[in-house]
């Protein structure tokens, strides 16, 4: 009789487990190859290299140097290649096969409309390329043998004044594979609460958001976009840390709100590597994803922007194994979390859960 034994944790192995993934930047995501290519057939001529691997460096270096202009240049270049229904098909397609190839299983990719109008397309075109990109990369994925499902949100940009149109069209699609809404951008100066009627419409309509929070700006931020805006889900929310205090014995002792959070089963879509560039954390090791974990807040681990922070979700997984000790149970557990917080019906959630990820895990574990 043979006795199944548990598989060692390393990059291949992580791989191979099934992953959910919640926050992830369509923009933030492009192959270089794919850069350098839509760059010559789209006329964009302001790329910093031609050579694909010293373009990945190039993104590498920018989202570490501590510039914050820098970082933000970083996307001028994605998002100037992304301008018409061809390149963002394609876009959008690999990302679909590349986060299949990482062994996700679901995901839910996100973008902003209003920034892809430059050369003539309206924002429903702008949705439909993407989800048609979408769509290709789904057959593509399952034609190597890889299933998986990706549904888009819908981010409006907080500096600017487009929030309750881009609100709509997340409504206008909600059934066309269309997860939900989002807000991004800087938050210093631009609360959520500036976008407040996007919110109650998208509440009124039994709408699901998210909310870029608690990332460069603190817990106010997080309590505007849990207490104004009613969000469903935290994006990053790395500064709830800030209400958890330690008692003279090293024991974390919750403020009110991060006790709400917790409470309320609230999901941190977490993203350990993009945290660390933006100096929303030190180092993986001292990411405070390690005590809330500890204290078994909604944690989920999320790749951010894959091409500037050179990660993947196997990664990701990877850093904190190495940070923290995490084993199979832990990484499950992760996976679980995301999927139980995912914007798709709960029989549908439920499904992915019974049917893929704790199969997956129990074969890892043996």
């Amino acid at each position: 009789m043979t006795i199944a034994t548990t598989a060692e944790l390393n990059e291949v192995t992580i791989r191979s487990a099934p992953k959910v993934l919640l926050h992830d930047h369509l923009d933030g995501g492009v192959r270089p190859v794919t850069l350098i290519e839509l760059a010559v057939q789209t006329g964009y001529g302001d790329l910093p290299s031609t050579d694909p691997g010293e373009l990945a460096r190039w993104f590498s270096e920018s989202a570490y140097s501590g510039s914050l202009e820098r970082y933000l240049e970083t996307f001028s270049h994605t998002v100037g290649v992304m301008q018409t229904r061809e390149a963002l098909i394609r876009v959008a397609s690999e990302c679909v096969q590349d986060l299949a190839a990482d062994g996700v299983v679901y995901a839910e990719v996100r973008f902003a409309p209003e920034l892809h109008v430059e050369q003539g397309l309206d924002l429903d075109e702008v949705v439909q390329a993407v989800l048609d990109g979408f769509a290709a990369g789904t057959l593509a994925a399952a034609a190597a043998g890889k299933k998986i499902r990706v549904q888009a949100l819908l981010t409006a940009m907080r500096h600017a004044a487009r929030s309750s149109e881009i609100a709509a069209l997340a409504v206008k699609y909600r059934d066309q594979e269309v997860a939900g809404f989002d807000i991004a951008g800087a938050e210093a100066g631009f609360p959520p609460t500036r976008h407040l009627d996007a919110f109650e419409y998208l509440q009124r309509e039994n709408a699901h958001f998210t909310i870029h929070a608690g990332e460069a700006f603190g817990l106010p931020s997080i309590w505007e976009a849990l207490q104004w805006c009613s969000a469903d889900r935290l994006g990053h929310g790395v500064r709830i840390i800030d209400d958890i205090t330690l008692a003279a014995d090293g024991t974390p002792q919750l403020g009110r709100l991060a006790a709400y959070v917790r409470d309320k089963r609230i999901p941190l879509e977490m993203a350990p590597t993009s945290n660390v560039q933006t100096g929303a954390a030190e180092s993986i090791a001292e990411h405070p994803i390690g005590l809330l974990t500890r204290l078994r807040f909604r944690v989920t681990v999320n790749t951010d922007n894959r091409l500037m922070s050179g990660c993947s979700m196997t990664s990701e997984m990877t850093a904190l194994v190495q940070a923290f000790g995490y084993d199979w149970t832990d990484l499950r557990w992760f996976t679980i979390n995301a999927m139980k917080s995912a914007f798709l019906p709960f029989d549908e959630r439920l499904t992915i859960i019974e049917e893929v990820i704790k199969p997956g895990y129990a074969a890892l574990l043996g």
